[in-house]
């Protein structure tokens, strides 16, 4: 193979969508008989980035235009200002954002990575593609033209080696791994108690997680309201963790037991048989979270994330193991560019999993190889919540706040949310793997700083880790706007937060949106104490939103906005001018959700 035919493809992920994509786009480029590599970013060695030809960069937004954690080392790195201007001259490179476009700060982090290695002397093959999970077709209705385009430009650079085509998108790819199924006679390890990682005394993480017990698993909306939402403690004694207000915690969650039945029976397997995984790729490292040899509960229970929604590569690679008519004409439909208005009815719109695909499609899928299932099936991802409590108040202890995730769409049966109903579900004593990451909100350590917070609902959760911390200490200057529907259905910490008033180190503002005819929200509350935020606000101190992503960071934005016009006596103009220079010095932000 001709030695200048090689490819790097390295992505930045939070959720799997972007490492998903980036092993498509290794697929693809095996394919084109390329010598192609796809890793993290941050497993990748960073010095080796100036002997790079050809890099594909896959990358994903989080949260308030933040890197994915896989890619934060990398990020630092980049942009770190004494890099040589030239150093990446010899590179060329395209660029592809995951993000959505409910969140302000839409696919930043492609964004800027694509001028920084413009800066440092890349040359960029495409124009950078910008996939966005709110159109209608979701981010493929940007991948897959971003992978046509590019195919064409890279096979322009990199012809074809003399004598090969391109293998024929009709012939199965070789699976990720290899596995062997072992003597039902051979000693199996007990993996009840299986533990991830080696347990030292470095502070925990994802592939070293803390088994921490939760002590309690409390309901704090009314027992006849619509939303169960939960103040969940975990006492974390002797696990070298230690957090601030404004991090988060993040739970290594496990599927339901029902649908882990579910998915067993329907593909034939046994739960109790044992496997040994091997490479088959020396480029595609083997998962770091499965034991070895690992059974096949342990592998649906805790690693195939069989109850999401599939991508349209999913669809790609079933379509192989079809041999029925009829389910195979529907598979392929799927897969081209005419049928992606029916995949997203069939898929998407109403939140169909991979299980109840995989049941829609039971001659199909009774032709899997075991293998195949990690190249079908995306694993389980982390859940990330802000942590709602403060250590110097509880130094043993992380309490979360937690909507227990349920609706309804044209499915018979209501969506779960994997997490949320597992611990819903588990009564105190249970074990739970979980770290600690830093939070995108930071407050401030001068107790003399007036603070505002605005935070409906769940919003509230960092925002009583960061009350906690002032008032053990005994400092005021904290002002908390609440919304919730009703006074008596999901008022959260209502007791704690009236114990606070009466001490007077708490100024709390409450909007319930359903207790009279018109709805109030957490904005009409701004404007209605408006000369008093004008004054927090004039006086230096620190404005923070956090909540859902839907409406409500907007609104609240609009509300202070209109404060500083009443108040200041500012044009539109200026009240923006006002608000993004407390952005710039970080006295107004925000963490939102989706």
């Amino acid at each position: 193979m001709d030695m200048d035919r090689k490819l790097l493809i390295l992505y930045g992920s939070q959720t799997g969508t972007a490492q998903d994509v980036a092993d498509k786009v290794y697929r693809e480029a095996k394919r084109r008989h390329f010598s192609a590599r796809v890793t993290a970013l941050d497993s990748y060695d960073i010095s080796n980035l100036i002997q790079e030809k050809l890099v594909i960069f896959v990358c994903s937004t989080s949260g308030q235009g933040d890197p994915p954690d896989n890619m934060k080392m990398f990020w630092r790195f980049i942009l770190r200002k004494n890099l040589p201007v030239n150093s990446l001259s010899q590179m060329s490179y395209a660029m592809l954002g995951l993000g959505d476009s409910a969140y302000q700060k839409f696919n930043f982090v492609a964004k800027k990575l694509y001028k920084r290695l413009q800066q440092l002397g890349a040359g960029s093959l495409l124009p950078v593609a910008l996939a966005d999970d709110q159109h209608d077709l979701g981010p493929d209705a940007v991948i897959y033209p971003w992978l046509d385009s590019l195919w064409k430009k890279v096979l322009h650079i990199y012809p074809l080696p003399p004598g090969r085509e391109i293998i024929s998108s009709s012939i199965r790819p070789p699976s990720r791994y290899t596995t062997t199924f072992l003597d039902k006679t051979a000693s199996h390890p007990d993996l009840d108690n299986y533990r991830i990682g080696n347990h030292s005394q470095a502070a925990p993480s994802q592939s070293n997680p803390f088994y921490a017990k939760m002590t309690s698993n409390e309901r704090v909306t009314a027992y006849d309201h619509f939303q169960d939402v939960r103040l969940i403690r975990f006492d974390i004694s002797n696990s070298n963790i230690s957090y601030s207000p404004g991090d988060v915690v993040v739970i290594m969650p496990q599927n339901s037991p029902e649908t882990v039945t579910e998915f067993i029976n329907h593909m034939k397997l046994k739960d109790d048989n044992f496997f040994h995984i091997q490479q088959q790729d020396l480029d595609i490292e083997l998962p770091v979270t499965l034991p070895h040899p690992c059974s096949v509960q342990y592998l649906v229970q805790h690693h195939l994330d069989i109850n999401s929604v599939p991508r349209r590569s999913f669809f790609e690679l079933l379509s192989f193991f079809a041999d029925n008519e009829l389910e195979k004409e529907k598979l392929e439909e799927f897969c081209t560019a005419e049928g992606q208005e029916e995949l997203y009815t069939y898929c998407n719109r109403v939140r169909r999993s991979i299980l109840e695909v995989l049941q829609d499609f039971p001659h199909t899928s009774a032709n899997i190889p075991f293998e195949y299932l990690f190249d079908l099936i995306p694993v389980l991802q982390p859940r990330s919540f802000s942590i709602a409590s403060s250590q110097k108040m509880y130094p043993d202890e992380i309490h979360v706040l937690m909507a227990v995730v349920k609706y309804k769409t044209k499915m018979f049966k209501p969506r779960l949310g994997v997490c949320s109903t597992w611990l819903a579900g588990m009564s105190p004593g249970i074990i739970v793997p979980l770290w600690v990451k830093k939070g995108t909100i930071a407050f401030p350590t001068d107790p003399a700083c007036p603070v505002v917070m605005v935070g409906p609902g769940t919003g509230c959760a960092p925002f009583r880790s960061f009350i906690q911390e002032r008032t053990v200490a005994g400092t005021g200057g904290n002002t908390l706007y609440f919304g919730c529907r009703n006074k008596d259905n999901d008022y959260y910490c209502k007791d704690e937060w009236t114990t606070l008033v009466n001490k007077g180190l708490l100024n709390l503002i409450t909007a319930f949106s359903r207790d009279q005819d018109d709805k109030i929200y957490v904005q009409h509350k701004i404007l209605e104490s408006k000369l008093m935020l004008w004054n927090i606000l004039e006086s230096g101190g620190w404005f923070y939103v956090a909540g859902n992503a839907k409406r409500m960071p907007d609104d609240v934005k609009d509300a202070v906005k209109q404060v500083i016009m009443d108040c200041g006596s500012k044009s539109e103009d200026e009240a923006e001018q006002y608000i993004h220079k407390l952005e710039q010095c970080r006295r107004y932000q925000a963490e939102t959700w989706s």
